[in-house]
This record gives structure tokens, sequence and C-alpha cells, in this order.
């Protein structure tokens, strides 16, 4: 769900072309609106995913175009499927989705940039351009990889959190999502993910002393409006981890925590910010005692609905 939150707002902000994401096991239950000209993407690692099926099933039996993003050769939804696009992570085993879900977010930029290329709102040397910063980006894990240590140390504030909140706005509000996910699933604490200007309409209030608080302020565009988010947590008393892009203007005196990321373009920061967060949770479960591979009550395929 998340990587198509990137992909919709990558083809909107790039093609002008509306898109909306769905819930795979809510979507049959709708009504939902599709023509002749709508393209029905559907995402799953195993392929096998029953909810996603079910819904790739109605949508072909009203008789409009889908389309799969799929991990593993030959799957179900492979192919039920017009078109499918195999993402080639190689064999994922942990439970919880990591790579799979980068690899995930790249083909939606890949979507976005052909979209672009074929109604000629760029030429070839600003998609090439792009593909580079894409490529960029997916280097720059190396060096996020490089910072396991460091981001270890930070995790053990949350060996024995209860909760922990999660905030970002624009791009990086859907992978704090993602984050809070990861965090949830493999650690077992409970994590709520809000958008950073939301906080005041009533998350706030669960803000005590030493709340853990992890704030991604990647974008920016709207970096002034995180760091305010930000100190408005910490004046309530909240452990704030900033994550920031390398070379941001911040006051680091205000901060317990912060950790820089390399420096790419906004638009791919995405792809950097979270094996930082996948590393955060990693860590975290790990200093719990916990089964990171095989968290408990879940399954690496959900096929049923």
């Amino acid at each position: 769900m998340h990587a198509a939150m990137i992909g919709k707002r990558l083809i909107e902000d790039n093609c002008k072309i509306p898109v909306e994401c769905e819930i795979a096991s809510e979507f049959r239950y709708k009504n939902p609106i599709l023509t002749e000209k709508t393209l029905s993407i559907f995402i799953s690692q195993s392929g096998e995913t029953a909810d996603t099926l079910a819904a790739l099933n109605l949508v072909k039996e009203k008789g409009y175009k889908t389309l799969a993003i799929v991990n593993v050769n030959g799957s179900s939804i492979a192919r039920s499927a017009d078109y499918v696009i195999y993402t080639y992570a190689g064999p994922e085993i942990s439970v919880a989705s990591t790579k799979a879900y980068s690899v995930q977010m790249a083909v939606m930029y890949l979507i976005t940039f052909k979209i672009v290329l074929d109604r000629k709102i760029k030429d070839n040397d600003y998609i090439k351009i792009l593909i580079k910063n894409l490529i960029n980006s997916i280097d720059s894990i190396k060096d996020v990889l490089n910072m396991s240590d460091t981001i270890k140390d930070l995790c053990i504030d949350y060996k024995e959190a209860s909760s922990i909140f999660f905030i970002g706005r624009d791009l990086d509000y859907y992978q704090v999502m993602e984050g809070a996910l990861k965090m949830k699933e493999i650690s077992y604490i409970h994590c709520e993910a809000y958008a950073g200007g939301e906080l005041k309409h009533g998350a706030i209030s669960l803000i005590t002393d030493n709340t853990p608080v992890v704030a991604l302020a990647i974008q920016e565009k709207i970096l002034s409006k995180m760091i305010s988010n930000t100190k408005e947590v910490i004046s309530r008393g909240a452990n704030v981890l900033l994550f920031a892009k390398e070379g941001a203007d911040i006051d680091k005196d205000a901060y317990r925590k912060i950790l820089y990321l390399p420096k790419v373009e906004d638009m791919f920061m995405p792809i950097v910010s979270i094996a930082a967060l996948q590393l955060l949770a990693y860590h975290t479960a790990v200093i719990r005692g916990c089964d990171v591979d095989k968290p408990r009550n879940l399954a690496k395929s959900v096929t049923v609905e």
C-alpha cells in the first residue's frame, strides 16, 4: 500500500494523471469507479495475496486492464493480470517485507518515467537525468547500511518502549507509515504514523515525558514545517530521533538524537530513508529479543481474506 502511495504522488506530480490508492481487502466492497481508460495496478510480493487477487479478478470481470507488480515468477496474480512487471528482488525469506518493498518503489519510479516519456512531457535527456538520480539513490543505500552500528546505538531507548510515534510530511509521510509498520511487525511495539501537521489535531495529547518520536525531516520544501512539528513534541517532553538530509540547516542542539542520511534529490529520498527505518526496526527487534524473521501471528503470504 505504501509503495502505491509513493507511486500515486510520482505519477500525479510528474504526469498529471489522477491516481487512487485502495486497500485490496476493501476494494471489492466499495463499488469502485472504473472505465475503459482505467489501468488498475496490483502490487504483491508473493503474488498470492488473497484479497489482492480477488480485487484483480473483479477488475478483469468488468473487462478493464490490469497490471501486476510481483516478485514471484509464475504466481497467481502474475498469471491472472493482463500485464506483469517482475521486481526480481530475489527470495525474501523474512515475513516482514524489506527489499521487496524497496524494489516496488523503484518500479513505481520507472513506470512514472515511462509515462513521462510516452506522453512527451519531457524529452529523453530529462529521463536520463531521472534514471541517473534513481541509480544514485539506490547506490546510497550502501551508505545507509554502513550506518547500521550507529542506528543500533540509537535503538537502546526503545528496548522497553510501549509505544513509538512516527511523523513526516509529503513523501516522508508515506515512509514513516511504512517504518511504523515494520517496527510494529517485528518489535511488537505499538506504533502510530502521522503527517507532521496533523499532530495538533489530536495525537499530540498523547505526547508526554520521554515519549519516543521518530521524525523524518528530509523534504527540503517543507523542512521548516517539520522542524516546527518536532519542536512542538519536544516542548511536551518527547524523546525525538530526527532523520535529516546531509547538509540540512538544523539546530543540532535542539535534538537528543539526529542522524544525517546521504543527500540525493528530494524526489528520490524515499529510496534512501526507508533503508534507515528498516534498520531501526531490525535493531530494535533484536535488542528486545524478538524473532526478526518470523514475527508472531504473521505469515509471508496472506492466502485468506
